[in-house]
């Protein structure tokens, strides 16, 4: 079988030059072509030279519709807003999507729910086997654990992220959630300031930091009468999610229409 050709979305970003990389590094597939948009500086500059590897002949363009009509994939950690409108491209072209863009709203989901009766999308808020596993282990304590024990997740982000909180702390929530079997909405807690009166039985809440340089931490802490449970998981590195987005094309290839997740692709079990 021929490498799978991938288009990344957002090329000349820092997560966009990651996945050029991630491309590169991986067998099995290629990348086909590099995108940004219209204006960007970065336009007709060699994607590869843009992420610090050799010129590979792929320059960056703003024609989505004529890369995806050429690909197999695409690769996208863009905006919720750009998200959606690959999604659709990616339904037109019958091509892999794998959207690991944070900060998505039930209207993004909806939208993302719809084109995948046509296109294979894998989405998730964390591409990284590490997080995954930590979800999978979160849903199963939940679900051990009786309301008795309540449910804090914390993260800290750089400086730089715009969304709080992070896509993996929902992913977190929601597994959290699931092991209880509610849904997240009905139990999620994210701000807390002034007299908010004692926590109520049953919520999960969020907190947030951001600062510095720090690419993600996340725990999710079970704190008992008389004794408390944390879980944890630190990234050191952004390149883990760009290896987890193209083990994840590469596991969409030749799959049927519909809308996926991490644990998917990991064969993980749920409760």
């Amino acid at each position: 079988m021929s490498d799978m050709r991938l288009v990344v979305v957002g090329a000349a970003g820092r997560m966009g030059r990651s996945l050029v990389r991630a491309i590169h590094d991986a067998p099995g597939c290629v990348l086909s072509a590099a995108i940004e948009r219209p204006g960007s500086p970065a336009l007709g500059q060699d994607a590869a030279v843009l992420a610090g590897l050799p010129a590979s002949g792929v320059l960056v363009g703003d024609d989505a519709v004529a890369a995806f009509v050429e690909a197999e994939g695409v690769l996208d950690f863009t905006t919720p807003d750009a998200t959606v409108a690959f999604a659709g491209l990616a339904a037109q072209a019958r091509i892999v999507h794998v959207a690991g863009t944070t900060g998505m709203e039930p209207q993004h989901l909806a939208k993302l729910e719809a084109a995948s009766r046509h296109a294979a999308i894998i989405r998730s808020g964390n591409m990284s086997l590490g997080v995954n596993l930590l979800a999978a282990l979160v849903r199963k304590v939940a679900a051990t654990l009786g309301t008795d024990w309540d449910i804090e997740i914390l993260e800290m982000h750089h400086r730089m992220k715009v969304d709080a909180p992070s896509g993996t702390a929902v992913l977190l929530g929601e597994a959290a959630a699931q092991g209880r079997g509610v849904d997240l909405a009905e139990c999620r807690v994210a701000v807390r300031d002034g007299q908010v009166g004692a926590r109520q039985p049953g919520t999960v809440g969020f907190a947030a930091l951001r600062g510095g340089t720090v690419v993600g931490d996340h725990k999710v802490i079970f704190a008992g009468a008389g004794e408390r449970l944390e879980l944890a998981h630190v990234a050191e590195d952004r390149s883990l999610f760009a290896q987890g987005a193209v083990r994840a094309a590469l596991w969409g290839r030749g799959r049927k229409p519909g809308l996926y997740s991490m644990a998917d692709v990991l064969g993980l079990d749920t409760v």
